[in-house]
């Protein structure tokens, strides 16, 4: 069933797997504010039945990014344009780029797991909108690249802290001081991708990879993710200890004991 359809994002629900796509090919997907409150509210409407979230763009392009209106001096109908944003006060700037980011922040919700299905150009708030899902299927045609550094900017859209935890600091850096292209090849070999695929394998790649996760049971799927999810801002007596407490919440409810 299709439960949201506007400003160029489609969510369709099936069981146990909604699709969110970014419908507007003939801009190579690329993204608005309103693009963003449509996403954010795909978040807000996923049945509680929901297990996996697979995002994906029409066409040729994931997304080519920011839609260069934004660069313009009129910016977006009704919206703030650059210049506007820059002169309010810190506050007003740091809740318009809040609000903003809420399109980036649920792909990482515990109670799902998300997937990209990645095609050609992802760039900019492209790239950050894959590195926002948990797991990036990835065509061979795929192009990475983080531009922002390039353009004045930073990346804001919350692609700075996966892209880290990916492929560490160091290469980090470089791909976004660069604004340079990574390639299938590459994004396999670094771990920006966790398969690359011919182009026209893309989707039966996704549903297998959905359909292997859903074959495990939920809680174990949620109770791991969560975990796996905290490893790094804990130490290692305290991963020991969140494991022990996740596995026994998990031995007491198999065997129907209450805490």
């Amino acid at each position: 069933m299709t439960l949201l359809d506007k400003d160029g994002v489609q969510l369709t629900v099936d069981g146990e797997i909604a699709t969110v796509t970014l419908a507007h090919a003939a801009k190579r997907n690329a993204q608005s504010p309103a693009m963003w409150r449509a996403l954010a509210e795909a978040g807000s409407l996923l049945p509680g039945t929901v297990r996996i979230a697979v995002l994906r763009g029409e066409g040729k392009s994931f997304s080519a990014g920011l839609d260069r209106q934004a660069f313009t001096p009129e910016g977006f109908d009704g919206e703030p344009s650059f210049l506007d944003m820059a002169r309010g006060s810190d506050s007003e700037l740091d809740a318009t780029i809040a609000a903003y980011q809420e399109a980036f922040t649920w792909w990482r919700r515990t109670d799902l797991v998300s997937i990209a299905a990645v095609q050609g150009h992802a760039i900019g708030a492209g790239f950050q909108l894959a590195l926002a899902c948990d797991l990036r299927v990835c065509a061979q045609d795929v192009q990475f690249a983080m531009r922002e550094t390039s353009l004045g900017l930073v990346p804001d859209l919350t692609g700075t802290h996966p892209l880290v935890g990916l492929v560490g600091y160091a290469r980090a850096l470089e791909i976004c001081a660069t604004g340079r292209f990574v390639h299938a090849e590459e994004a396999g070999r670094i771990g920006l991708a966790n398969l690359v695929v011919p182009g026209d394998e893309l989707d039966a790649a996704v549903s297998d990879l959905a359909a292997a996760l859903i074959a495990a049971p939920r809680d174990a799927v949620i109770e791991t993710k969560a975990l796996l999810a905290g490893a790094v801002g804990r130490g290692f007596e305290e991963q020991r200890t969140a494991e022990r407490a996740a596995q026994g919440r998990r031995l007491r409810d198999l065997a129907g004991v209450g805490e």
